[in-house]
């Protein structure tokens, strides 16, 4: 027997592996850096998208602090007066025709003037999901000495806690504290099928009112179909028209997604602790003082009590084992949940203070029939691989996507599940620099689809070659976060 293919690789030939890997991760990143920011690809999305950048500044801080600072730090200074961060930032170097919606879709400067949005740079008026306290802190704790000398906190600190009061109120359209998004592109997945239910309500835009430039660059079986693209036009362009005004009255789709919601909730953790560090560094005498801060931070940890509270309460179905989207505009006072099995379900393992049992359960649910993970998938699907609408390239019902992964990553090593977590990364890894850093791939066979070089699959492959399992030994200063 040749046992050289059931052996282990030598310790010499890892590091090779991982040295290659960094350089081809780190040389997607410098192809994808415009000066002051990250694209996620050249091609497909040549503009800034905000969580994108959030995942892309907790990779570059492996590399560059510096840069992973401007990252966040470019992405910030478009924040809208009322507190949104935009899900895009544009480019005004890049054609008009090179990405739809365009900034003469938005109209940002002109309709989105009474919220506030900048003079000075284009942007889309709806949100992605809020990671961005979470990258700062782990930024700042990449060189903590550049961060205090460059101010790095204290400069995004308000920003970042005018983004989560915008979230925690304008957009509390369930009145249970938790936010709800008003588009699918707000909440990331664009085309879960957990969407389904609550965009059958929406009237198509017509087809020849729009041209998506996506499908010059990928493949229609990997693409939303044009019926889905249409409503996301219908409902962007009706949110534009009523000036980006939010409210509960306002609006088709209004959707409580448990993913976004644990984000923030770690978000908020992560932005208790930043309030922690600039109260170390201020006198009582500099505003906003270090008492301030201090009570700040007491009260953010209580919030994310409460919100935890909430989500389980709102969002947790036992008979799934899972969470699920909630639909505001669903008949009933509470609208409803939508009975569709997607990632989102599983992040809010990142969440330390799930109820005894409901962690378990989420991994028994990541690792059954309808995810598959350690079984017939490789990777987390984005979609119950036993679902209707399952599909493994098109985009978001089905293909594994690294973000996603690396969050559910996160939460397996939180909750004590060292081995599965560790092949989970060796997998990603392996599927990372085999795709050529695709955008997702098939959750069984890790082939790649959409975009290639793309920008958060290769910081993510950075930083999980950072994640070696240490964590369990020596707590390592990045994981306190999620502790």
């Amino acid at each position: 027997m040749d046992r050289s293919t059931t052996t282990r690789p030598s310790a010499s030939r890892a590091a090779v592996t991982r040295r290659v890997l960094r350089e081809r991760a780190a040389a997607v990143l410098r192809a994808n850096w415009t000066g002051t920011s990250t694209v996620p690809s050249r091609a497909l999305y040549p503009h800034q998208w905000s969580w994108d950048s959030a995942f892309i500044a907790i990779g570059l801080r492996h590399l560059s602090p510096l840069r992973a600072q401007s990252e966040l730090a470019t992405l910030l200074a478009a924040q809208w007066g009322d507190g949104r961060v935009p899900h895009i930032v544009f480019n005004d170097a890049v054609p008009l025709d090179a990405y739809f919606p365009s900034p003469d879709f938005w109209r940002s400067t002109t309709a989105g003037r009474g919220a506030g949005a900048p003079a000075a740079v284009q942007t889309s008026g709806i949100v992605q999901p809020p990671v961005h306290a979470l990258a700062a802190w782990l930024v700042h704790r990449a060189d903590p000495g550049l961060s205090r000398a460059r101010s790095f906190l204290a400069r995004v600190h308000p920003r970042l806690a005018a983004w989560h009061h915008y979230l925690l109120s304008a957009r509390n359209a369930g009145g249970a504290g938790l936010a709800a998004v008003l588009h699918p592109w707000e909440q990331g997945m664009d085309n879960s099928p957990c969407w389904d239910a609550p965009l059958s309500r929406v009237e198509p835009a017509e087809p020849g009112a729009f041209r998506r430039a996506d499908l010059d660059h990928g493949a229609p079986e990997d693409r939303p179909t044009d019926a889905d693209y249409g409503r996301y036009v219908r409902l962007a362009a009706e949110y534009r028209d009523r000036r980006y005004a939010d409210g509960d009255g306002l609006g088709a789709f209004a959707v409580e997604d448990p993913a976004f919601n644990a984000l923030l909730i770690a978000s908020e953790r992560a932005l208790a602790r930043i309030e922690d560090a600039l109260a170390m560094e201020a006198g009582d005498e500099v505003p906003p003082g270090k008492a301030q801060l201090k009570e700040s931070a007491r009260e953010r940890r209580e919030r994310t009590e409460t919100l935890t509270e909430a989500l389980v309460a709102r969002l947790w179905d036992p008979r799934h084992a899972l969470f699920l989207c909630r639909d505001l505009r669903a008949p009933g006072p509470a609208g409803e949940l939508v009975p569709e099995r997607g990632v989102t379900g599983l992040v809010p393992l990142v969440l330390p203070a799930l109820p005894p049992g409901t962690a378990a359960a989420l991994v028994r649910t990541a690792c059954g029939p309808h995810f598959g993970l350690g079984g017939p998938a490789r990777l987390v699907p984005s979609y119950d691989l036993r679902g209707p609408a399952f599909d493994p390239r098109r985009y978001w019902r089905g293909p594994a996507w690294f973000n996603t992964n690396w969050l559910v990553l996160k939460g397996l090593r939180m909750y004590g599940e060292h081995e599965r977590a560790d092949g989970l990364r060796d997998a990603l890894l392996d599927a990372a620099v085999t795709s050529g850093f695709a955008e997702y791939v098939d959750p069984r066979t890790a082939r790649g689809s959409g975009a290639r070089g793309f920008g958060w699959t290769a910081a993510l492959a950075l930083d999980l070659l950072h994640d070696d399992g240490r964590s369990r030994r020596d707590g390592l200063p990045e994981e306190e976060v999620w502790a």
